[in-house]
């Protein structure tokens, strides 16, 4: 069977969000048949586009390539779209294995989905409250620092953090809300970050996610 490369999984994965979002036959049957054609194995559902970049950042970063390992990472845009995605991607469309990480506030949105379909949350691991403040945790405020240092934002960060409405806040919140001030950011930053981490810090559902993606894959 032939594995999946990067180029393979950008039109599964838009073709899954398109699918979410008007399941006509046609596009039911489009991922259908991407799937096919990558030998799909697994999909990992992620509230958003920076969620995907950390894993796909921290697979890089452990040798791993999940596209060749027939993987797709596919962002939901939100946890309240899960019901959606799972009736494209669930037990009852594809037979592949299925993992992913959610908000902790968000928590709820999955269970209920998940239950649903038939499934627990074995494979879906908890962020608290959410990746970046996972990340801002692993590094501390100083790393963070010098991530966006290295990115060439110390100055907007600092012209951020004078704003009135940040005077009152922690470094850490105000590192928080920088990081998800312009479209884009989040992603570049969730990326830089995972890069700049050392791997015994990885956080815990980061870490868990791929390595359940791995030894599922395995058995």
């Amino acid at each position: 069977m032939d594995t999946g490369s990067a180029d393979d999984m950008a039109p599964l994965r838009d073709a899954v969000i398109a699918c979410a979002a008007d399941d006509a036959g046609e596009a039911r049957r489009l991922v259908l048949t991407l799937a096919a054609d990558v030998g799909l194995r697994a999909v990992v559902l992620v509230e958003g586009e920076s969620d995907r970049a950390a894993v796909e950042a921290l697979a890089r970063r452990r040798g791993r390539d999940l596209a060749a390992e027939s993987v797709c990472i596919v962002p939901i845009g939100g946890a309240t779209s899960i019901r959606r995605f799972l009736d494209v991607v669930g037990p009852d469309r594809l037979d592949v294995r299925l993992g992913g990480l959610v908000d902790r506030a968000e928590l709820r949105f999955f269970r209920h989905a998940l239950q649903d379909v038939g499934l627990g949350l074995d494979g879906f691991f908890v962020c608290d409250a959410d990746l970046e403040d996972e990340l801002i945790r692993a590094l501390d405020v100083a790393g963070v620092e010098s991530v966006i240092g290295a990115q060439g934002e110390l100055g907007k960060l600092r012209t951020f953090e004078r704003q009135p409405s940040q005077r009152h806040r922690s470094q850490a919140d105000r590192l928080h809300r920088f990081l998800g001030t312009h479209s884009g950011r989040k992603a570049q930053y969730a990326r830089a970050l995972v890069d700049a981490l050392p791997l015994v810090r990885v956080p815990r559902p980061l870490d868990d996610l791929l390595t359940y993606v791995g030894r599922r894959l395995e058995e």
